[in-house]
């Protein structure tokens, strides 16, 4: 995984009638290959597949229908693109068979956690891993999540997570963090985490950041909920501020309604030198990064 670029686009292919974003769900093979077809058209660098919502609430699919899922669609891809595929699952047995399709990277929301099996058998294919930062599990992640100091305590969740895939055999180089975004966390905790990456960013790994379209960021642009630039400072940096307040209820705008917000988040990660971005919209992605490089290369 030496040779990625700063950043690379990770396009996604959700498998699955109930993913968050309407727009990004695939009904059947044919829809799924079709998108994953246009996002290589349109520049993505990597697709990540996934038979398994991971949306708040959402419960779990058994391995036999993961797979239904998301092996036909590898086939398809691996007919036309050698391009690098990502399989979402916390499944072993699911990313067994993802990779025996022609999968080069697991992307674990347990961070190897959920399934013992899986540290093993990334070790043993010598493969990249992503290892997501979560509390709880999908369905109970958004009840109630609590963080005294969420930098701190993220950035030591994410090197335990790094030190027991390197004991288990996983080299440095092939493991990606993710600091989960949306997962387990408020919207002051999604807010210091992206605002302050350098703080967490533990040094000589790679960092994926998804936050598309996500719900934290319907919350900061609903008019109802805009507020000044020293309340979100505040909110960033001191966890105790404004806990008396009943502040930022659930978004009201729907995530067809936040690529605006997506991208303005993303231009923040790129400034911050995030290697990975997880989008749905790989092809205005794409245009977000050309352009940032163009300015960084002309200055």
């Amino acid at each position: 995984m030496d040779d990625f670029r700063i950043p690379r686009i990770m396009g996604i292919i959700n498998c699955t009638p109930d993913s968050f974003f309407a727009g990004s769900r695939s009904e059947n093979t044919e829809m799924a290959f079709l998108n994953g077809i246009s996002m290589i058209k349109e520049g993505a660098e990597i697709l990540d597949i996934g038979g398994e919502s991971s949306r708040p609430g959402s419960v779990e699919v058994d391995e036999d229908e993961q797979i239904r899922r998301v092996v036909p669609v590898i086939q398809r891809i691996r007919e036309v693109s050698k391009i690098p595929v990502s399989i979402d699952t916390k499944s072993a047995r699911v990313a067994e068979r993802a990779l025996d399709t022609g999968a080069d990277i697991i992307n674990d929301i347990s961070a190897l956690r959920y399934d013992m099996s899986m540290a093993a058998l990334a070790a043993e294919r010598e493969v990249p891993v992503v290892l997501m930062h979560m509390r709880g599990t999908p369905s109970t992640m958004q009840l109630h999540p609590r963080y005294h100091d969420p930098i701190r305590e993220i950035r030591d969740a994410l090197m335990r997570f790094a030190d027991r895939a390197m004991d288990a055999g996983i080299s440095k180089e092939d493991i990606i963090l993710d600091p989960g975004i949306g997962f387990g966390k408020r919207l002051e905790d999604n807010l210091a985490l992206i605002s302050k990456i350098d703080q967490w960013r533990p040094e000589g790994f790679l960092i994926m950041v998804g936050l598309s379209r996500k719900t934290f960021l319907g919350q900061l642009i609903d008019s109802e909920n805009q507020r000044s630039a020293d309340y979100y400072m505040n909110l960033a940096t001191n966890t105790e501020f404004g806990k008396s307040e009943t502040r930022f209820e659930i978004a009201k705008s729907d995530p067809e309604n936040r690529l605006i917000a997506t991208c303005a988040a993303n231009t923040w990660c790129i400034a911050k030198g995030v290697d990975i971005l997880r989008v749905h919209d790989v092809g205005v992605a794409r245009q977000l990064v050309a352009v940032w490089e163009a300015f960084s290369c002309a200055s």
